[in-house]
């Protein structure tokens, strides 16, 4: 099924570790990975012959050349007979070997003054392709031999955000300065030293830093001593730190300065310090207390303090738009306006990786999503605990979950990108932990971390140590049956690239019902492969209308991995229920149509609105609509469900609504019912636009004035006049200033209402003024202008002249990225791709010929004009243009066949759900006011 997805909302975040030993730590097992393997991460580990027992590192970066060398004084463990060491290095690094030496025991302890003559090396070379150097010693080593391994080395300081990187920034007045950082996870340690960069491996380091005498080195952890050299330079040497990982080491060397902060109550450990450049100190004098109240709480949750002494917050200037915050132990950078930005989430979310990440950390990358999952539990229990989470302005966690119920809903979840499969694998997995937050107690899962994290201070952990902590803590609280552990409980949704849908059936006569769990499949064809295994651990919290107590979070029965179970004790048939209350579990709901009758009924009262909460009201109003899309639910049902919005006015619950507006509108709007459909969308946000009021009010909350965008854009889209009139006005501003080209004075909320319902003048003004662009302004503004000129209008004689202009007359000022931009934009609606097709067809021979060496725009042309009709008539289109061009579609030949194919399903979509829709549309609005005199077309 077709629709735009709602983008993933990603919580970037790594992790840590249990058992802190000098043996290789991989050897644990591990029944739930949460991913084979971290996919974006080189797959290339080191064999298991050496462990690091401590690293002793001397760096010497050059600001000038850009360049860095230094020595690394490693000291590791043989593990079996070998005469081969390799250790990770990038390419780009130069190595030279100083020596090798044995150390030798004496009462089961190393002496540094028992050293033995250098071990001789055979030879030493790159493994190919592989960020792997290794050392051939002429004479093998024996099982247990203490080494020393001394290595020179010198490397390149990047542009880019990875490794040891270089930045660059004006002061207040106009001087450039430079700074170093570096950005070690997840494997980058490689970037800057020979190392073991795995996370599994955690020691020591005592590191010695130079830089010009003017610039300030932080690390994770503090100064010890500081040296002068020759010539302007000075070396600083570092406590050693406690045993960390390669991707937790991290350092800054700049001209940024402490913030001078003092506060009534400071947290006599860590000391904390903040630094930035002098004229943006201002923008972050909150941060403090920010912090302040950030580790009180993670300090509190953890009943453990903050491991080290002191805690470096940077704000890094600008340079570097892609850069994510490096969370170092002891030494967090952010970009300056990720610091500057409000709420908690964001800097909760890299403080709770100083102790679940860089104290206790994961083993290897498969157990890195879980770390990441944690802290994002973490960072948003923080926000909401500190200020009630104003940031999220109450969506949290529904937009993240209707992200993953779109994403793994799909035929082909995450598009097959892996990317995409591991933000999707993170959010689905902190959704878990907050369902077992709920379903086992707050308190246990609490006391369940508490124990995971008292028993891996300085270790590495994985899966397994997490979840037999909170079963552990669970069987002693009676909050889980006995006999069922967590384990199995989160292996029945971290294995899938799929959630459930859990269906509800009553039997009113007995007060009982059978509730039956199934793939959640919202695109068709429905042929997921072995749909029918799939089985999961699911939480039923059951309420009824005669017992609604929403605190109660305790299920009524698990279905466990079985494919239906029976509710009993139901309330009588007059009475409704409600499973999965809250979102409590990522899972929709669909019930018989007499429950769901019930729920419209009750909810259209003042009473029903003000018993059943926000989310369960939005949950219901989502689960309804999607099931219905899926075609497991009658729309009849689903647009009952939306009556009750004529009243509602928390934008919570309205936030689904625009959505689902948006893909019932796109799928049917090649029909004859989208006009009814469009009057439908006219009497449901009129009232509460008009309510709202064109502007925002002085102190307004925010999401009011979120909601009236949301309400004015789909009233606009609806030809809504006072809106479409407000557009023209402002528009017309810029039509009539003297250098139309030198800057758009129009908010983009106008451009596409101008260039549905405006006249062909508007539109053609709007289309010189992209041909015409200057090269000194942003690009992004060019951008967007010809994505509204080519996506908004009604009139395919606008889309044709562009079209014309752009393939047929080959104007110089549109690029092939244009071209591309606009078949994409013309494959959103019915009058796009209907225009883009007849173009196709009517002008076939010369768009062959201009696109003959052009394969991807071919491709792209073919997919967008034939893929994207969801009706029989459009489908013998296609199939006519299939038959009269037979053999002429070169490269494009399986896409069109896949076109006809993917339109065959649509057809049965509207087929099945098109009547059901156009009758209740009917019924509708023969009772309703449709308000036309405010609307145009």
């Amino acid at each position: 099924m077709r629709g735009k997805e709602v983008p993933l909302v990603a919580i970037l975040l790594c992790g840590y570790g249990l058992l802190a030993t000098a043996e290789p730590q991989r050897k644990h097992k591990r029944s739930i990975e949460l991913s084979a393997a971290h996919q974006l991460i080189s797959d290339v580990r080191l064999p298991t012959d050496f462990t690091p027992l401590s690293y002793v590192l001397d760096l010497r970066p050059n600001l000038e050349n850009s360049t860095f060398s230094g020595i690394v004084k490693i000291n590791m463990s043989c593990e079996q007979q070998t005469n081969k060491i390799a250790l990770h290095s990038h390419f780009d690094m130069k190595i030279v070997v100083a020596d090798i030496k044995i150390k030798r025991l004496k009462n089961n302890e190393t002496t540094d003054e028992e050293l033995t003559e250098k071990i001789e090396i055979q030879r030493a070379n790159r493994m190919p392709k592989k960020p792997i150097y290794q050392i051939f010693l002429k004479s093998p080593l024996k099982k247990g031999a203490l080494l020393e391994l001394h290595i020179e080395f010198s490397g390149i300081i990047w542009e880019t955000a990875e490794g040891l990187f270089k930045g660059s920034y004006s002061d207040s007045n106009g001087d450039k300065r430079h700074y170093l950082a570096t950005h070690t996870r997840p494997n980058n340690a490689r970037h800057i030293f020979p190392c073991f960069d795995e996370p599994g491996f955690k020691v020591p380091f005592t590191v010695s830093i130079s830089r010009p005498k003017n610039y300030t080195t932080l690390f994770n952890v503090r100064v010890q001593s500081t040296v002068e050299m020759d010539g302007d330079y000075e070396i600083d040497h570092f406590e050693t730190t406690p045993p960390m990982s390669t991707i937790s080491f991290g350092f800054v060397i700049s001209q940024l300065t402490q913030l001078n902060i003092t506060t009534e109550t400071p947290l006599l450990k860590p000391i904390i310090r903040i630094w930035a450049r002098e004229d943006y100190q201002d923008e972050l004098k909150d941060v403090y207390g920010k912090v302040e109240k950030v580790l009180t709480y993670l300090r509190n949750y953890w009943d453990e303090d903050y491991p080290l002494c002191k805690l470096d917050i940077v704000a890094l200037p600008a340079g570097f738009s892609s850069l994510k915050p490096v969370d170092n132990w002891g030494l967090i950078v952010f970009k300056e306006s990720d610091l500057s930005n409000q709420g908690y989430y964001l800097l909760a979310q890299e403080l709770a990786y100083q102790w679940l990440g860089s104290w206790v950390t994961p083993l290897w990358w498969s157990d890195a999503h879980l770390n990441k999952a944690l802290a994002g539990f973490l960072a948003a229990s923080a926000a909401l605990e500190i200020d009630n989470g104003q940031e999220f302005d109450g969506k949290w966690p529904m937009t993240t979950l209707y992200s993953v119920y779109y994403e793994f809903s799909k035929r082909y979840p995450h598009s097959r990108i892996t990317g995409l499969k591991q933000e999707a694998t993170c959010t689905k997995t902190e959704l878990v932990l907050r369902m077992l937050n709920y379903t086992i107690g707050a308190e246990t899962f609490k006391k369940g971390l508490r124990k995971f994290f008292a028993d891996g201070h300085c270790g590495t952990f994985v899966g397994d140590n997490v979840w037999k902590a909170l079963t552990e803590q669970a069987h002693a609280d009676k909050t889980l049956p006995p006999g069922v552990t967590v384990n199995e409980i989160v292996e029945s949704w971290i294995f899938k690239d799929r959630l459930p849908v859990v269906t509800v059936s009553r039997k009113y006569a007995t007060q009982s019902a059978v509730a039956t769990q199934k793939v959640y499949l919202r695109e068709r064809p429905h042929d997921v492969p072995e749909q029918d295994k799939m089985l999961w651990w699911i939480p039923l919290v059951v309420l009824s209308q005669d017992k609604l107590n929403f605190r109660n979070t305790t299920p009524s029965i698990w279905l466990n991995k079985v494919r239906d179970v029976q509710l009993d004790g139901l309330p009588a048939a007059d009475k409704y229920i409600i499973v999965n209350p809250e979102e409590i579990g990522p899972f929709p709901v669909n019930y018989d149509a007499d429950n769901w009758n019930l729920l419209s009924n009750y909810l259209q009262t003042e009473e029903g609105r003000k018993h059943i909460p926000t989310y369960t009201r939005a949950k219901l109003l989502h689960d309804a609509w999607n099931l219905a899309y899926a075609g497991d639910l009658s729309f009849a049902t689903a647009f009952n469900m939306t009556l009750f919005m004529k009243y509602e006015r928390d934008h919570i619950v309205w936030n689904p609504v625009f959505t689902l507006i948006d893909h019932i509108g796109a799928h049917i709007d090649m029909s004859s019912v989208h006009k009814k459909f469009q009057t439908y969308v006219r009497i449901l946000l009129t009232p509460l636009y008009e309510e709202l009021g064109p502007y925002a009010q002085p102190n307004e909350e925010k999401w009011k004035d979120n909601l009236r965008s949301l309400a004015r854009l789909f009233l606009c889209q609806a030809g809504y006049r006072p809106c479409i009139e407000e557009a023209q006005a402002a528009y017309k501003k810029w039509m009539d200033i003297e250098n139309p080209d030198d800057g758009n004075p129009v908010s983009n909320q106008y451009i596409c209402p101008v260039f549905k319902w405006g006249t062909q003048e508007e539109w053609e003004f709007g289309l010189q003024r992209v041909i015409n662009f200057p090269s000194s302004r942003k690009q992004s503004e060019r951008t967007y202008l010809l994505k509204c000129l080519v996506s908004c209008p009604m009139q395919s004689s606008k889309i044709e002249r562009l079209l014309n202009i752009t393939i047929l007359e080959e104007n110089g000022n549109f690029t092939e990225n244009d071209i591309f931009l606009e078949f994409n934009m013309l494959s959103g609606g019915s009058n796009g791709y209907l225009t883009l097709f007849n173009f196709l067809s009517d002008n076939w021979d010369l768009i062959r010929q201009r696109f003959e060496n052009k394969t991807n725009l071919w491709d792209n042309l073919i997919g967008s004009a034939t893929g994207v009709f969801t009706t029989q008539e459009g489908y013998d289109m296609v199939s006519e243009l299939y038959v009269a061009r037979q053999g002429e579609f070169g490269s494009a030949e399986h896409i069109i066949e896949k076109s006809l194919r993917h339109i065959k399903e649509e057809t049965k979509w509207s087929d099945e759900n098109l009547p059901i829709i156009e009758k209740w549309l009917d019924k509708y609005l023969e009772r309703a006011n449709t308000l036309e005199s405010k609307f145009s077309g």
